[in-house]
């Protein structure tokens, strides 16, 4: 039998810690993990690209645990009353090969990636940054604003969206938690939402080269948290704003990110830091105040692995309301699986792996 998250237990679990506490705690294992990066095997993820989206898997091992992730992206997916995203993961035992939990990834990928932008943020943006424009109001926004929030100190929202409607969603939803200190406006254009922001969030949809962003817009000391930019020819930052000399640029894995980020319009050049190297001291994430700081997120599979370790645990801990499915034959004799297939069988035993 295998641990099993679906969707209702997986808002169970997050809504006895609170989303933002669960985000708070997301981001301290993933930083956890990346401060130990040499332990993992790291590959840029196995996507299957189409004219409409893209399949993707993303697996990732520390030698004792094995995880993957199967997650697409459809833009135009919302048209047809569907999610843009949606996914599933896999924690497995190295030792055995058997898995330990099954679970839903579509709510925890959105919940892992605010996490993880907001722990760049921390690491990144100036200290005292406390207001952020948001451009692109859609499902991952309010996410990206609890994140902010809760690790990075975000006191303002400064909101556009090309859909007048997404925009009045975020608000309403926003509204609705009550966040304390939390200052919230609708803008009219990105140009009016980035002006004066200290941190600028860039989470739209579309697959194709965009310039969400131009060189006119930045500021010295900005921070940018560039989410949507995250396949081969989608992009949301105009290439002039990374090749600027002030720009100190960070990304999760560098060879994924030269497939998949805002940096593969460098061509393979211009300079970047891998996010475990500013977590580890071992380069600065800004040298002055001055400074435009990029995060050029794309998604890594080590954040769905500390994701799903983290589940993994908040499950065993909280065993009231947890699911198993007989996911794993159990045979009385493993070397005789065709009699386990071929009779009638009692309910499985429950068996655990450590």
């Amino acid at each position: 039998m295998v641990d099993y998250i679906g969707t209702a237990r997986l808002r169970e679990l997050v809504s006895r810690i609170g989303p933002g506490r669960f985000i708070e705690e997301l981001a301290a294992e993933i930083e956890a993990d990346y401060r130990r990066w040499s332990e993992f095997e790291k590959s840029a993820r196995l996507a299957s690209h189409s004219p409409v989206g893209v399949i993707e898997l993303m697996p990732t091992s520390d030698g004792k645990l094995y995880s993957f992730k199967y997650v697409n992206g459809h833009p135009q997916n919302t048209a047809k009353g569907l999610l843009t995203v949606t996914a599933f993961g896999v924690l497995a035992d190295v030792s055995t090969g058997y898995p330990l939990l099954l679970s839903e990834m579509t709510f925890v990928t959105a919940l892992r990636t605010a996490a993880i932008s907001a722990l760049a943020a921390r690491r990144m943006a100036r200290p005292a940054s406390r207001v952020m424009a948001m451009i692109g109001n859609g499902a991952q926004s309010e996410f990206q604003a609890l994140g902010f929030h809760r690790i990075a100190g975000v006191r303002e929202l400064r909101l556009y969206d090309t859909d007048p409607l997404a925009t009045a969603k975020l608000i309403r939803n926003l509204t609705r938690l009550q966040i304390p200190d939390l200052a919230v406006s609708r803008c009219s254009s990105t140009a009016e939402a980035v002006r004066g922001a200290d941190i600028v969030t860039t989470v739209t949809a579309d697959k194709r080269n965009a310039t969400i962003l131009t060189p006119d817009m930045i500021e010295p000391g900005m921070h940018l948290n560039a989410v949507g930019g995250d396949c081969p020819g989608k992009t949301e930052l105009h290439v002039d704003i990374l090749r600027a000399k002030e720009a100190r640029i960070v990304v999760e894995f560098e060879p994924q990110a030269r497939i998949e980020g805002e940096i593969q319009q460098l061509g393979g050049g211009g300079e970047v830091a891998e996010l475990a190297d500013i977590l580890l001291a071992k380069r600065p994430a800004r040298l002055t105040d001055r400074d435009v700081t990029i995060f050029d997120s794309v998604g890594f599979a080590l954040n769905d692995f500390s994701a799903l370790r983290y589940l993994h645990r908040l499950n065993t801990e909280q065993p009231d309301g947890a699911q198993r499915i007989d996911l794993i034959p159990e045979p009385d004799d493993p070397k005789d699986l065709f009699s386990e297939f071929s009779q009638a069988r009692a309910p499985a035993r429950r068996r655990r792996f450590a």
